[in-house]
């Protein structure tokens, strides 16, 4: 149904060359005229093709997602035709080539639908989030040609439908990823993994996983190694968490027992998967990023009439003084701005969708509407793809962002 707006071949779309090499991301809405758009790599306006991808996934999340959002939140459980539809509407391989069933979009592109999703629901929208912009990408970036050939279209296509999960942190290894524990062995032509991972996105439905291990302890953490492998190859789904928000997300432990990997399956090199972690985990924040924005216009946009129909001293709450101060509240690669950006962007998350719940007062405390599960949600932004603690920690510009927020607060 919403299928065409990213199935088309990238000669019918206006150039993207600028955008898709820039990799650039934007969140504002002005426009210039095609002469300054072909002139310069734009971070503050969108294409043609991204506000037409904006739109269809729109659709596909209030049409298709909407419905399952609270039953999918109540049983902590992720409607299979939820990932069926992404992959259906061509949103599980953004930026990956045609010739392997992707939509070759800009990374804006992957931004844009990872914002438009969280407003409906911030669970379908990391899962589609670290789909793309963590497994698809370090394939796409440090894959060889037969990897990609062979795994990118099992990661991209509707036909295969193959989930993907990044496996990085572990019991004692969070933040740390130089404590990474999980060792790889060679035998023969084969690696034998042994470990568990924990707090894993997208686990309990994937199919293909991203797993960071280290074949050489005695190097630290130059002997980690990023491997790919299917579910089939023994990878055990120990235990899925119960949490406090984004319920319908699967986040569960692996446990690695004696796991034969072949030699090809290693991504980028031997050695080589700190590196590869480290400069992909950067793309996610963005991504981590946009949901926020998304999960807070989402509250904002949920309670907002809510406000305009409840009446108290005879007219409608959304009128009094109060009310309309507190509604006043509302980047470029890579290291600083990523920290600045999703440290800023979970903090207004947060900020934004606990206020909807006091507009919305007894109301919005219930489950009924839906408005405290964008708070919930909002909580795991401080904590996944590097915490705020540590991004605020990040040779970032400290007195810039006590700014930022001082002055949206």
């Amino acid at each position: 149904m919403f299928r065409n707006t990213l199935s088309r071949s990238p000669k019918c779309i206006v150039s993207r060359s600028s955008v898709s090499a820039a990799r650039t991301f934007s969140v504002t809405r002005h426009h210039r005229s095609e002469q300054q758009l072909t002139q310069i790599g734009s971070l503050d306006v969108f294409t043609e093709e991204e506000e037409m991808i904006r739109e269809t996934v729109r659709r596909f999340a209030t049409e298709v997602v909407q419905p399952k959002v609270r039953e999918m939140d109540e049983n902590e459980q992720m409607d299979t035709s939820i990932i069926q539809g992404l992959f259906q509407q061509g949103l599980m391989g953004f930026e990956t080539a045609s010739i392997h069933g992707g939509s070759e979009s800009s990374f804006t592109s992957t931004i844009i639908a990872i914002e438009e999703l969280a407003k409906v629901d911030p669970s379908v929208s990391v899962l589609c989030d670290v789909h793309n912009t963590l497994v698809n990408t370090v394939l796409r970036k440090y894959g060889n040609e037969e990897q990609k050939d062979k795994w990118l279209s099992l990661l991209s296509t509707e036909k295969a439908g193959n989930l993907g999960s990044f496996c990085l942190s572990e019991p004692a290894s969070g933040s740390d990823a130089f404590a990474l524990q999980t060792k790889a062995s060679k035998v023969g032509n084969d690696y034998v993994l042994n470990g568990t991972k924990m707090w894993i996105t997208n686990s309990y439905e994937a199919e293909v996983f991203l797993i960071f291990a280290n074949i050489n302890p005695a190097k630290g953490y130059k002997g980690i190694t990023c491997f790919i492998a299917t579910k089939d190859m023994g990878i055990e789904i120990a235990k899925k968490e119960q949490k406090l928000g984004i319920r319908a997300s699967s986040t569960c432990t692996l446990n690695f027992d004696n796991v034969k990997i072949p030699k090809e399956n290693i991504i980028g090199g031997e050695g080589k998967g700190y590196k590869i972690a480290i400069e992909i985990l950067n793309e996610g924040c963005i991504g981590i990023a946009a949901q926020m924005l998304g999960l807070a216009q989402g509250a904002f946009s949920l309670s907002v009439p809510y406000t305009y129909t409840r009446t108290q001293f005879g007219q409608p709450i959304g009128n009094f003084q109060g009310m309309s101060f507190q509604r006043k509240e509302n980047g470029l690669p890579f290291v600083k701005e990523v920290a600045m950006a999703k440290w800023y962007a979970s903090k207004v998350a947060e900020s934004v969708s606990g206020k909807a719940i006091e507009w919305m007062g007894g109301t919005g405390f219930t489950r009924e509407t839906g408005v405290e599960k964008f708070w919930r949600d909002s909580k795991i932004g401080a904590i996944y793809e590097g915490t705020s603690n540590i991004h605020a920690h990040t040779d970032v510009d400290k007195d810039k962002l006590r700014t930022m927020w001082c002055e949206s607060s």
